[in-house]
């Protein structure tokens, strides 16, 4: 997903996860990949998975999230993040 998608995806999904009680959630970014040289546009790698620990301590998900963990190597590892959420 670009980054334009995939805030506002994150933003239902954590709000759907919520209104269904649950209390954690994991959230897969990606480790992100390198553009290469025939990149249109010079791209940070792992766009997701710097900007997404932002978009979660940020309105309107910074009253949802109680707090982020980066997931253990079997769930993820640098790629995915432990979403604890609010009652």
């Amino acid at each position: 997903m670009t980054l334009a998608v995939a805030q506002p995806v994150l933003t239902r999904f954590l709000l759907q996860a919520r209104a269904e009680g649950r209390r954690l959630v994991l959230v897969i970014t990606g480790k992100g990949r390198e553009g290469g040289p025939d990149a249109p546009l010079p791209v940070r790698p792992g766009a997701l998975r710097h900007n997404v620990p932002h978009w979660l301590h940020m309105p309107p998900l910074n009253t949802v999230v109680l707090q982020v963990r980066p997931a253990h190597r079997r769930h993820g590892g640098e790629g995915a993040y432990y979403v604890y959420l609010r009652r």
